[in-house]
């Protein structure tokens, strides 16, 4: 099978030919529309866009981004069983600042950073991926580690080829999925099904919150308040165990004119103050949970996190999805909910072979935090 590579720096470039090609529009996270929102707005990210051609047609498309990063913000949140691997990793990056080429949309968790078209041979053409996203490394500067996310169980027979692209597998933090059954058709009903205890804690998350105001954002809603939602949003980056790049709220514009009800942000305020807020995309069937702010001074007396997770059974419920993704990070909390994790493998390579060699037996040491899960349903 030949098979040839193309790669665009800009969707606008892109064909049209060859989405309706791939065929992959049907998600929203592989449209066009929704990759230039985030293309527009993040002018310090170098994109990349990979599609694979047979006979001139397009079968399989990859999503690329060049970021600069921390090494702190790789490791702080992964437990290394070996000082002397922790060392050598340091002195590798020197505790500096780091470019990165994530294939997969760094701004999402989940499998989002490649597509194959149906019919195709998955594994051939997943290798034909891995080399555009070798070509593109090889054309980068300076670059130092390139980082293929996030992979399901299912697809590990296929992705697990990367090994002979030289990469290292490892396991980050799982997404947090709610399943919501069809009988709930109220957050009543919802809570009903919970255990006793689950269902106080819902409970008790609606009283302390019930001072705050909530409100479903329009563009021009979004537009005013954007640098109180930057702010918020980077309070909660501050505190998170792992955020690759910071986002531009610019994005949540132009996602809003562009996917209106299917693309959600809630803001909630307390004495006419902005102080928490939501972002969801509805993809289909599912409910994706995308950033948060948090006022942190705030959290505790008037419980915002819990009432923003709570606020997102609720749209999963108003919108008939079948299922929620909550995200990844603050696992615990959210399997109070009744959120289940589906497990996730990325897969990491050196740019440069000996370096490389040194950087597998760290990534062999990564521990994932280990987390309690909650069985809630009676």
């Amino acid at each position: 099978m030949s098979l040839k590579t193309a790669i665009f720096k800009t969707i606008d470039a892109i064909p049209n030919n060859y989405w309706n090609s791939v065929n992959c529009c049907t998600n929203i996270y592989y449209s066009p529309d929704f990759l230039k929102a985030f293309e527009r707005a993040n002018t310090d990210i170098e994109f990349n866009y990979i599609f694979i051609l047979k006979n001139n047609d397009a079968i399989a498309f990859a999503n690329t981004q060049i970021v600069t990063i921390g090494i702190e913000t790789i490791t702080k949140n992964i437990t290394i069983t070996s000082d002397k691997v922790r060392r050598a990793v340091n002195n590798m990056f020197c505790n500096n600042e780091i470019r990165v080429l994530f294939c997969g949309n760094v701004f999402l968790s989940g499998e989002y950073g490649t597509f194959i078209k149906e019919g195709e041979d998955k594994v051939e053409t997943f290798k034909a991926i891995a080399k555009g996203v070798r070509q593109v490394t090889n054309s980068t500067k300076k670059l130092m580690a390139v980082f293929v996310k996030d992979f399901k169980d299912e697809s590990l027979p296929i992705t697990n080829h990367l090994e002979d692209f030289n990469y290292a597998a490892m396991q980050v933090e799982p997404n947090m999925i709610i399943t919501l059954k069809p009988e709930w058709q109220s957050f009543e009903a919802y809570t009903n099904a919970l255990k006793s205890k689950y269902r106080v804690k819902a409970n008790r998350a609606d009283a302390k919150s019930d001072t705050l105001v909530a409100k479903l954002f329009s563009v021009k809603d979004i537009e005013i308040h954007k640098d109180a939602l930057q702010e918020l949003y980077q309070n909660t980056i501050d505190n998170a165990n792992f955020n690759a790049q910071i986002l531009n709220l610019d994005t949540y514009v132009h996602l809003k004119k562009t996917f209106k009800d299917q693309f959600i942000v809630k803001g909630y305020f307390l004495n006419e103050k902005l102080v928490g807020f939501l972002s969801a995309m509805q993809n289909d069937t599912n409910l994706d949970a995308h950033f948060i702010g948090i006022d942190y001074s705030k959290n505790k007396e008037f419980a915002i996190y819990p009432r923003i997770l709570n606020d997102y059974v609720r749209l999963g419920i108003a919108t008939k999805s079948t299922q929620i993704n909550l995200g990844r990070t603050a696992s615990e909390i959210k399997s109070t909910l009744g959120a289940k994790p589906e497990t996730l493998t990325c897969y990491c390579k050196h740019k440069r072979y000996l370096p490389n060699q040194i950087l597998k037996p760290f990534i062999k040491n990564v521990q994932i935090k280990s987390f309690k899960q909650h069985a809630v349903f009676k």
